[in-house]
């Protein structure tokens, strides 16, 4: 979304769509490929669906690094509550956890019966039907609520190719650990005998798999010339319960391909990250939800984050005095937690570091719009200045969602080129919603022109202070034609939902 934050769905820059209309995100994509999903993004009604897959393909211009696979197959993986979302945001109202989730969806439906004292009879499930001999591009992306989920294939590696719009050295996987928000593509070859289908599973990370066990998903890959149906237990997880170890390590072996070119003809490897000085470190704690004015709340550094009634492009745009603060902290004070508007007030050009230290009790996954950063760093314990030193400076991945271990550390570089206001959250939507965000505003003070950024769209929603200029709206179809081939035109018809790409 170069240059126009003013498109991504979330309250800090946009309005909510009123219940019944509709609003037509315009944005370019020329500066992404890759696999990313779209989603409502207001008071956790993802949790209730409305997500889908995004996929950008290369332009014609710039070859895969791979052949070209013989098809392309999205799945979409999560947990699931049989409460709808506004069940689930009275408990945490109420001060409660959300607990076990009831099960794990692949494609919107439940677990195949592999196990009949597990899984009921007559729940729909997912399959997904190839040919023998061929190569496709599997696409995962977790919508899930908060759990950490192992995707895997029975008999069959995931030799990964992408994830999130940068394309990976191209390694082999028995399985992913794929969390909260984050989304890969894996080159899958058909190459089995067939003698039956084959499991597709997805299943919790680091909890009592004891309790857990009817939380897993479970699809068919289904053979054309399969000769039956396929039956016994399902291929293992890692066997690592509470032990992070290995799902960090998986983490840090996902490289850069620095000789492949993305979305532009210059190979990925050719941005020099490493060798670029930082100006800004930005250090951000998370804690367990505490009490704030006697209600739950998240925070980074000390702040739960209240949505401005103004979005903060509105006020900006039109002078609105008093809708948020610049004042976000760099690192955590020594303070008692409160509830504010303050976002980071960052630097056009800079190159920042990002400290994301999770001391809170669950793995989280981190999320900034607008950009993709260097996952440069990851580990357990408290963060020191001592960790730079094992920073991988050459092919670290670049993406926009990293996983922050319960107790550890990540740490991600960025390069702020995209002007704009983007939002900085974690991933679990009981954390989010609990106020577990900020904003980051990145202005190019020499910019008179919008350049480098684009004006206030015509047909922007008001709301807040300045909820007086919001006319009756006037559906137009021709409205949706007068795109260039460079803009993507997505009509977002939700009833009181935002819609927010996960980049």
């Amino acid at each position: 979304m170069r240059r126009a934050s003013w498109q991504d769905g979330v309250l800090g820059t946009n309005c909510p769509i009123p219940p019944k209309w509709n609003w037509t995100y315009q944005f370019q994509v020329k500066d992404q490929i890759g696999s990313f999903y779209y989603f409502p993004s207001l008071n956790l009604q993802r949790a209730s669906g409305g997500f889908g897959s995004f996929v950008v393909t290369n332009r014609d211009i710039i070859p895969l690094p791979f052949a070209i696979p013989d098809g392309d197959i999205v799945i979409l993986i999560g947990d699931w509550y049989t409460r709808n979302h506004t069940a689930l945001r009275k408990a945490l109202d109420n001060g409660e956890e959300l607990g076990m989730p009831d099960g794990v969806l692949i494609n919107g439906k439940g677990p195949y019966r592999y196990n009949t004292t597990l899984v009921q009879d007559g729940i729909v499930h997912e399959t997904i039907n190839v040919d023998p001999g061929k190569t496709y591009r599997i696409r995962v992306h977790n919508v899930g609520v908060s759990t950490c989920l192992n995707f895997r294939i029975q008999s069959h590696n995931l030799l990964l190719a992408e994830t999130e719009g940068y394309y990976t050295s191209q390694q082999n996987y028995t399985s992913m650990d794929v969390h909260v928000g984050q989304s890969y593509s894996f080159l899958v070859t058909m190459d089995q005998n067939a003698s039956s289908d084959y499991y597709i599973v997805a299943s919790a990370r680091f909890v009592n798999e004891s309790l857990w066990q009817r939380v897993t998903g479970v699809a068919v890959l289904h053979y054309s010339n399969s000769k039956g149906k396929v039956s016994g237990p399902l291929p293992d997880p890692p066997n690592d319960a509470f032990d992070t170890t290995y799902s960090l390590n998986q983490a840090m072996s996902i490289r850069q391909n620095v000789s492949a070119s993305g979305a532009r003809p210059n190979p990925q490897g050719s941005f020099h990250y490493g060798s670029i000085n930082v100006t800004d470190v930005y250090v951000l704690k998370s804690l367990p939800p505490s009490k704030i004015d006697g209600k739950l709340r998240a925070t980074y550094n000390g702040i739960s984050f209240v949505n401005p009634d103004t979005p903060i492009k509105l006020a900006d745009a039109y002078k609105v005095k008093g809708a948020y603060k610049l004042d976000f902290p760099s690192k955590p004070l020594e303070r008692a937690p409160s509830r504010d508007r303050s976002i980071i007030n960052a630097t056009y050009k800079g190159f920042i570091e990002i400290i994301l230290q999770n001391n809170d009790t669950v793995l989280q996954t981190f999320h900034l719009d607008g950009y993709s950063f260097f996952v440069v760093g990851m580990g357990i314990g408290e963060w020191t200045e001592n960790n730079r030193g094992s920073y991988n400076r050459w092919d670290a991945i670049s993406r926009s969602t990293v996983q922050v271990f319960a107790g550890g550390w990540t740490a991600v570089f960025v390069s702020l080129d995209n002007v704009g206001v983007w939002n900085m959250r974690t991933e679990n939507l009981d954390r989010w919603y609990l106020g577990q965000e900020t904003y980051m505003k990145i202005v190019n003070p020499e910019d008179t022109g919008n350049k480098t950024e684009l004006p206030v769209p015509d047909n922007a929603l008001y709301c807040g202070a300045l909820s007086h200029m919001q006319k009756p709206q006037k559906v137009s179809a021709s409205s949706m034609l007068a795109s260039s081939n460079l803009y993507l035109v997505l009509v977002v018809v939700f009833s009181t939902m935002i819609s927010g790409l996960c980049y």
